[in-house]
């Protein structure tokens, strides 16, 4: 069913910045004390400079919810932020309980009926004003029909590192909104590949708008065991206390997307008007990055190369010399933590070398 196009003006919304996360397909760049989010990996900004550049464009409050041992890295690099714009989890409780304890926290200081965007720390996006365009629609859109609504980016290629969004029902073709008909897991490069030539698909990013009220009437409605999470962290009097970190540490670790969005009763999802890549592994950031004509990537100093193609080098001890010599498709990266030498299209599993580091 097709619905009036939606009203037209600019909505200003609460952003959240959820920078969680290790990175450690990143490693040895990202480690546990230094994830991808507080790394400078596509500009001279570092991901979550770029993440505050853009959610500067969807309003003036921002807040950023971490986990403690990041919280002062996070606040030197976001020095235009207040002391309380940084929510910091005594510890770990998923994507679910990290956006429950961002819901308490604003319930207490805001409306209740303003929308809330939810981005991440940790994307490479170029087009902010594209990026604006599509959570002012989100928001209209949550706004008028009292749902959650996600942003969905345009499959570009049969990908099978993310998650689908499966669309039906047009609610505003000229804004791109559609009612949201299933999630599909990751699918298999066959699945992926007939997703994409159905033009019915989008990828998850885990973009979505909502205000307190809108959340948790579907908490409610939809996910109950969350809402009485939620009511519990609700009653305690002193958001961050000592009896508040304790009932936060008692909860258990959820995803959001599993917890709620795939279980909510009624979503919307807007076809995002703006570029986006997860920068998830070094194939990832060397597309990401701009290379020269032989398609090399070289940061850092004290590098020297002969014959290389297709490559990204960088090297973090400008005091040790970098050679390369006669190498195509191949990831170099050196750093106090390591040194990474890798086929391109498989440095992904240095996560496997980086989960044993940790241990």
């Amino acid at each position: 069913m097709a619905f009036a196009c939606l009203s037209r003006y600019n909505i200003s919304m609460i952003t959240v910045i959820i920078a969680g996360g290790s990175g450690t397909r990143l490693w040895p760049l990202s480690t546990s004390n230094q994830p991808k989010q507080l790394l400078a990996l596509t500009s001279e900004r570092t991901m979550v400079q770029q993440a505050y550049d853009r959610a500067r464009k969807l309003g003036d409050t921002i807040y950023v919810v971490t986990e403690a041992s990041h919280a002062e890295a996070l606040r030197t690099q976001l020095p235009e932020l207040p002391d309380e714009a940084f929510l910091i989890e005594p510890g770990r409780r998923g994507t679910a309980h990290c956006i429950v304890f961002a819901l308490d926290y604003i319930n207490r200081h805001h409306d209740r009926a303003e929308p809330i965007a939810f981005i991440h720390s940790d994307h490479n996006v170029r087009d902010i004003q594209g990026f604006a365009h599509s959570f002012d629609t989100a928001a209209r859109v949550s706004n008028e029909r009292g749902c959650i609504t996600l942003i969905g980016i345009e499959p570009t290629f049969p990908s099978t590192g993310f998650g689908y969004i499966q669309r039906d029902g047009v609610i505003d073709a000229r804004a791109g909104v559609y009612n949201v008909e299933s999630f599909k897991e990751k699918p298999d490069y066959e699945t992926a590949k007939q997703y994409v030539e159905s033009g019915n698909y989008l990828w998850n990013c885990g973009y979505f708008v909502g205000s307190v009220d809108v959340f948790m009437s579907e908490m409610q409605r939809s996910a109950p065991d969350l809402w009485s999470n939620y009511q519990t962290l609700a009653s305690i009097a002193d958001f961050g206390s000592e009896d508040y970190n304790q009932a936060y540490l008692a909860l258990d670790n959820q995803v959001i997307d599993i917890a709620l969005i795939e279980k909510a009763a009624e979503l919307a999802v807007v076809s995002a008007d703006f570029d986006w890549m997860d920068i998830g592994n070094f194939k990832d950031l060397h597309n990401a990055v701009v290379k020269d004509e032989a398609g090399n990537y070289i940061r850092g100093e004290n590098i020297h190369t002969i014959d290389i193609d297709n490559t990204y080098i960088r090297n973090e001890q400008p005091d040790k010399p970098v050679a390369v010599i006669g190498l195509d498709n191949v990831v170099v990266v050196n750093t106090p933590d390591g040194m990474l030498v890798a086929r391109r299209d498989v440095a992904a599993k240095c996560g496997d070398i980086a989960k044993k580091l940790q241990k």
